[in-house]
C-alpha cells in the first residue's frame, strides 16, 4: 500500500507538471509533490509503528488486533502519523490549499486523479482503518474536526474563485472534508453514508470537470465572467453539466440526492454538535450553488463570447462525461444495480450496519425542511455570487495569513538554509572540504567514547599479540608512514602525490596478508591509476600557491593529528575487543553445503558476495579504461605538438 501511495504522488507531480515550460505549472507541480510525499513519509512511520505494536504488516492483522492496543502507549503516536499522511493525500485542512493548485494539469488528470480517485486514497485508508479506531476519542475528534473545518474553508474559498476548473477544485476539497466527518461519525450508518457519498461525488464531479476542459477547448477560457449561453453552440456539453449539476445540488432522481439522504440518516443517528449540523447546511448551500454555477451560469442567458470563436467539442470528448453522469441516474431509478457495489464496503466500514436497501423518500416534509433549506440558501448564494466574490476579494489577509503563506514561507526559509548550508559546505575548496571530513570523524570518535564511557582503551594483550605474517605488517607499516610524512613535507604536488601513493601501497600490502586479495588487488589497482592520471592531468593545472609551513598553520596541524591519534584509539579499541566468529562460523557450515565450494575464502567472492565482487570488478575496469583514454589522449597531442 504505502509503495504505490508514493507512486501516485510521483504520477501526480508528473501530471500537474505537464506543461512543464509554465512557472506556475512547476510550482504546482513541486508543491504536490512537497505535501503528499512528505506526508506519505509520516505515513510509513505510522504504519510500522502500527505493525509493530498490532504484530502483523496486514491492514486485516491491524484491526483484527486493534481492541488489545487500546493502552499502548505507541497508539497515539502510530494514528497521529498515519493522519497526517491521509489528510496531506486527501487535502485536509491544513493541507487543502495543494489540490485546487494541482489544477494546473490536463483536464483529464483534474477529472480522474484530482477529483474521483486518487484524492480519495486517503479517505479510503481512514475507512479502511474505522473499523479499528472508531471508539478512540482521538480518532473521532481528529476526523470530524478536521472534516468540518475543511469543508466549511473550502466551500467559503470556492465563493472567491472565478476560474472555473478551481472553482470545481474548492468544492471537491470540501466534499472531501465532508467524507473525513463521516468516516469519523460514531454512527452505524455513517460507513453507507461515506460509501454512498464517495460515489455520488465521483459521478458528477468528473463530468463537470470534463465539461470544464470542453468549455476551455471551446472558447480558449475558463473564467466564468466571460461565460454565458454556451448551450446554444455547445448543447452536448450542456446536458453533460445539467445532469451533473442536479446531483451535485441533490435534487431528486439523482444519486447525489439518494447519497444527501443517507447522510441526513447518519447525522441524526451521530447526534452531532448543533455546530456541525449547521457547517453540513452551508456546505451543502454552497455545493448547490456551484452546481448552479458550473450547470446554468455558463450556458444559460445570451451568449456573450462571438458565435464564430466557440464550437461544440468533438464526440470523443462529449461522449465520456455523458456516459459517466448517466450513471448517476440510473443508480437512483435502479438500486439494485447499486447495492452490490456499496453495501458491501459500507458493511467493512461499519461492521453494526443492519441489512438495508438503498432507496429514497420524496415525503413532502423532507423536501421541504433539509433539501428545501438547502436548496433555498444554495439559490440565494447563487444569485449573490458576484457580490460574495467581491466582499472575498476585500478580506485577502485570510489568505495571506493561511496555510498556504505558511507554505510559502518555510520554502522561502528552507531556500535560505540551502544556500547557507551550500555555502558552508560546497565552497570550493578541497582543504575545506577535508576539515569537514576530519571533524566529523572526530566527532564520530568522541561519540564511541562516550558511549563506551572510560574503557576506550584497547585490550593490550590482544592488541600486541604477534601475527603470523609479521614482517609483512611491518612493510606495510614503514609505507604507510613514510609515505605520510613525506606527502605532508613535499613541496611539489606531484611529488606529495606519489607520496601520498604510498599509504594506499601500504594499506595493499595490510590487506593482501590480512586474508583479503581481492580487496588488495583493488586497492593497488585504483592506487596505481589515481597516480597515472594525476601525474597526466596535473601539469594541465596552473602551479599552486606555495604551501605555508605547518608550524604556521597550528589548527591545521592539531586537527590532523586529532584526527589521526582518534582514529588509531577507535581502530585498537574495535582491534581489542573479543572475536565474534558468528559469521566465520556460518560461512564455514554453508559453504560445501550451500555453493559447493572448499575455499570458503572464493565461496563467499563469487557466491555469497557475488554482487559486490561485481561491483569491485567493474571499479577496475572502469578506472583502467579511464587511465588507457587519458594516456592515449596525452601520447596524441604530444604527437601533435612535440614541444
Amino acid at each position: 500500500l504505502f509503495t504505490f501511495w508514493e507512486l501516485t504522488s510521483i504520477t501526480s507531480f508528473l501530471l500537474v507538471g505537464f506543461n512543464h515550460q509554465d512557472a506556475a505549472a512547476r510550482d504546482s507541480a513541486r508543491q504536490a509533490l512537497l505535501i503528499t510525499m512528505g506526508g506519505g513519509l509520516a505515513l510509513l512511520g505510522g504504519l510500522m509503528l502500527l505493525a509493530q505494536i498490532a504484530g502483523s504488516w496486514s491492514l486485516s492483522g491491524i484491526i483484527a488486533a486493534a481492541p488489545g492496543l487500546v493502552d499502548d502507549p505507541l497508539l497515539p503516536w502510530a494514528i497521529m502519523l498515519v493522519l497526517v499522511g491521509a489528510f496531506t493525500k486527501s487535502a485536509q485542512f491544513p493541507f487543502h490549499f495543494w489540490l485546487p493548485n494541482a489544477m494546473s494539469a490536463p483536464t483529464p488528470v483534474s477529472a480522474y486523479l484530482h477529483s474521483a480517485t486518487m484524492v480519495k486514497l486517503g479517505i479510503y485508508l481512514m475507512a479502511r482503518l474505522d473499523p479499528a479506531f472508531n471508539d478512540l476519542l482521538l480518532w473521532e475528534v481528529a476526523l470530524v474536526g478536521a472534516g468540518t473545518v475543511t469543508a466549511l474553508w473550502a466551500a467559503v474559498l470556492a465563493l472567491s474563485e472565478r476560474d472555473l476548473k478551481r472553482i470545481l477544485a474548492r468544492s471537491t476539497v470540501s466534499a472531501l472534508g465532508t467524507l473525513t466527518l463521516l468516516i469519523g461519525l460514531p454512527s452505524p450508518g455513517a460507513g453507507l453514508a461515506a460509501i454512498a457519498f464517495l460515489v455520488a461525488h465521483a459521478l458528477y464531479k468528473a463530468p463537470l470537470f470534463m465539461v470544464a476542459g470542453n468549455i476551455d477547448h471551446a472558447t480558449g477560457t475558463r473564467v466564468v465572467d466571460r461565460l454565458m449561453g454556451l448551450r446554444r453552440v455547445m448543447p452536448g456539453s450542456a446536458a453533460a453539466a445539467i445532469l451533473a449539476g442536479l446531483s451535485m445540488a441533490g435534487l431528486p432522481l439523482t444519486f447525489g440526492f439518494v447519497a444527501k439522504d443517507i447522510i441526513g440518516i447518519a447525522k441524526a443517528e451521530a447526534d452531532l454538535f448543533l455546530l456541525v449540523s449547521y457547517t453540513f447546511v452551508v456546505v451543502n448551500a454552497i455545493a448547490v450553488a456551484v452546481a448552479g454555477v458550473a450547470a446554468i451560469r455558463v450556458f444559460w442567458g445570451p451568449l456573450k463570447l462571438p458565435r464564430d470563436r466557440v464550437h461544440e467539442v468533438p464526440w470523443t470528448m462529449l461522449v465520456p462525461p455523458l456516459l459517466i453522469v448517466l450513471f448517476s441516474i440510473e443508480f437512483e431509478f435502479f438500486p439494485s444495480l447499486a447495492d452490490p457495489l456499496l453495501l458491501p464496503a459500507a458493511n467493512v466500514i461499519s461492521p453494526g450496519l443492519d441489512a438495508v436497501e438503498l432507496g429514497t423518500s420524496y415525503a413532502l416534509d423532507g423536501l421541504f425542511s433539509a433539501t428545501g433549506i438547502t436548496l433555498g440558501t444554495g439559490l440565494i448564494l447563487f444569485l449573490a455570487w458576484d457580490r460574495l466574490h467581491d466582499a472575498l476579494g476585500r478580506m485577502a489577509w485570510l489568505q495571506r495569513r493561511g496555510p498556504e503563506a505558511g507554505y510559502s514561507l518555510l520554502l522561502a526559509g528552507l531556500t535560505r538554509v540551502a544556500s547557507w548550508h551550500a555555502r558552508l559546505l560546497q565552497a570550493g575548496r578541497l582543504d575545506g572540504y577535508l576539515r569537514l571530513t576530519l571533524g566529523a570523524l572526530l566527532l564520530m570518535v568522541g561519540f564511541v567514547a562516550w558511549e563506551t564511557g572510560p574503557r576506550l582503551g584497547p585490550d593490550w594483550e590482544l592488541t600486541w599479540h604477534w601475527p603470523g605474517h609479521a614482517w609483512a605488517w611491518l612493510v606495510a607499516l614503514v609505507l604507510m608512514v613514510a609515505g605520510a610524512a613525506a606527502a605532508a613535507f613535499m613541496r611539489e604536488r606531484l611529488a606529495a602525490l606519489m607520496a601520498s601513493g604510498l599509504v594506499g601501497y601500504g594499506a595493499a600490502v595490510l590487506f593482501l596478508f590480512a586474508g583479503a586479495p581481492d580487496l588488495a588487488f583493488t586497492q593497488f589497482s585504483v592506487e596505481t591509476a589515481l597516480v597515472i592520471v594525476a601525474a597526466a592531468v596535473l601539469p594541465r593545472f596552473a602551479p599552486a600557491p606555495k604551501r605555508d609551513p605547518m608550524l604556521r598553520t597550528p589548527w591545521r596541524l592539531i586537527l590532523a593529528v586529532a584526527a589521526g591519534v582518534g582514529t588509531c584509539m577507535l581502530l585498537l579499541h574495535l582491534q581489542g575487543l573479543p572475536e565474534n566468529r558468528e559469521l566465520a562460523d556460518w560461512f564455514g557450515a554453508n559453504s560445501l553445503s550451500g555453493a559447493n565450494g572448499h575455499n570458503v575464502v572464493n565461496v563467499i567472492l563469487v557466491d555469497f558476495r557475488a554482487l559486490d565482487t561485481m561491483g569491485e570488478t567493474i571499479v577496475v575496469a572502469v578506472a583502467g579504461i579511464g587511465v588507457l583514454v587519458l594516456l592515449q589522449a596525452v601520447r596524441k597531442r604530444r604527437e601533435e605538438d612535440p614541444a
